[in-house]
């Protein structure tokens, strides 16, 4: 079996090959398109002959065999960049960072090209690095720091993190009748100490993760309790209401799989929910965990309580990747730190015309505006969605209280400009 493994695994490596090379692909995340096609085919017309349960190892092999290679696929030498490229890759990985990184690998094997390989396939990466274990952050810091620092407002490498749920927060609920925040939600990224990140993770690694994972969402009391539902195998009904809820989540972007972020979808990966829909946990989508605390209205406290209670609940279970230097470790160097997203969506039809005085609030509280449908949209109905732009260097209480007082101070601008527009 081992021996017929191998020649299909070799069979399937050319193949992609031939692939690449008939398509004339430009990118490295085209390339992994063609060549996944090319093996697809390639899988249906060994089935009848080899029999399901060869087809199956042959698959699980495959995984296994493609972990060991550079997840968004090869990059020979210094990359040849365009006029589109534009990403912290590119400004801070020199030929001299180059030549002194690439013969590189974690403990876990992770290289270089793995590291660069989203960046150098998708030339509008804003960042364009992910990291495949923590060891990536100090092997690879000669291009990792220059970027943290960057991103994170000056965090150098002697920088230190801190965490804190605990400190109660000075955010009384001022709009109970929700008459400008619609919804809140926050959110933290978490990975399991003693293995990769998700680009770097082999299969037989992911399913560890996902029933470690599993086994301490299944230990959650109180209004925490729910059910986890596994995106294989799912079924008709569940899909339609997980959608309806908007808790699914789909097969990441180009960015994402060029970093190898999709191998082996959708194994391993699921939502848990509890019964009130208040609480909601993404399995080994980008990070391993995404921990998501929820409701409608302008409740900050609430939320923030209830993702305390959950993380606290879950780190007794479950051992988080954390280091004093970066905080929570994750995949993306964005969410370094708390790995935290607070947000609200929260309705400033007269202030967002004001665009200026809208953007110089934002910048005061080191805050983000996106639109309801993703960054960069905009809406009618003047609904935003407006979070924290920190992450690193500081606590969770401390950026969500900073999210509270700055939307407190948009509604305060937002009641002037209704009151002037009225006379």
């Amino acid at each position: 079996m081992k021996r017929t493994v191998f020649r299909f695994a070799r069979g399937a490596r050319r193949f992609a090959t031939a692939a690449k090379q008939d398509a004339k692909v430009e990118s490295a995340a085209d390339a992994a398109s063609a060549a996944k096609k090319a093996k697809y085919r390639r899988w249906g017309k060994s089935a009848a002959f080899w029999g399901l349960g060869a087809l199956v190892a042959w698959d699980i092999n495959l995984v296994l065999a493609d972990d060991k290679k550079p997840a968004g696929g090869k990059a020979d030498g210094y990359p040849k960049w365009t006029d589109k490229h534009k990403s912290l890759l590119r400004k801070y990985l020199t030929p001299e960072v180059y030549e002194k990184l690439k013969d590189k690998k974690t403990k876990y094997g992770f290289t270089l090209q793995q590291v660069i390989a989203s960046g150098v396939a998708n030339p509008d990466s804003n960042i364009g690095v992910y990291a495949g274990d923590e060891d990536s952050y100090t092997v690879f810091g000669d291009l990792f720091d220059p970027i943290i620092k960057e991103y994170h407002d000056g965090f150098g490498k002697d920088g230190k993190h801190k965490t804190d749920f605990k400190t109660a927060l000075k955010a009384p609920e001022k709009d109970e009748k929700s008459e400008f925040i619609v919804s809140t939600r926050i959110r933290v990224g978490r990975n399991l100490a003693g293995y990769p990140l998700g680009a770097g993770v082999n299969h037989k690694e992911l399913m560890e993760i996902e029933k470690k994972i599993v086994e301490g969402l299944n230990g959650l009391e109180g209004d925490l309790a729910g059910k986890y539902y596994p995106l294989k195998g799912m079924s008709k009904e569940d899909a339609t209401q997980l959608t309806k809820d908007h808790f699914l989540f789909k097969e990441g972007d180009r960015f994402l799989e060029a970093a190898g972020l999709n191998r082996a979808w959708p194994d391993g990966r699921g939502i848990y929910h509890n019964k009130d829909k208040t609480f909601l946990v993404w399995v080994n989508e980008e990070d391993q965990l995404r921990i998501i605390s929820m409701q409608n209205g302008g409740d900050v406290n609430q939320v923030f309580q209830r993702l305390g209670r959950a993380v606290d609940q879950l780190q007794k279970k479950i051992k988080f990747s954390y280091n004093d230097h970066l905080g929570y470790i994750s995949s993306c160097p964005t969410n370094l730190g708390t790995a935290m997203r607070a947000s609200v969506h929260v309705k400033l039809p007269h202030l967002s015309k004001d665009k200026k005085t809208f953007q110089a609030l934002a910048d005061k509280h080191h805050l983000q505006i996106r639109g309801i449908h993703g960054e960069h949209t905009e809406d009618d109905s003047g609904v935003y969605d407006v979070s924290n732009s920190r992450r690193l260097g500081f606590t969770e209480a401390e950026l969500v209280q900073g999210m509270y007082n700055g939307i407190q101070e948009m509604i305060a601008k937002e009641k002037e400009l209704k009151a002037k527009a009225k006379h």
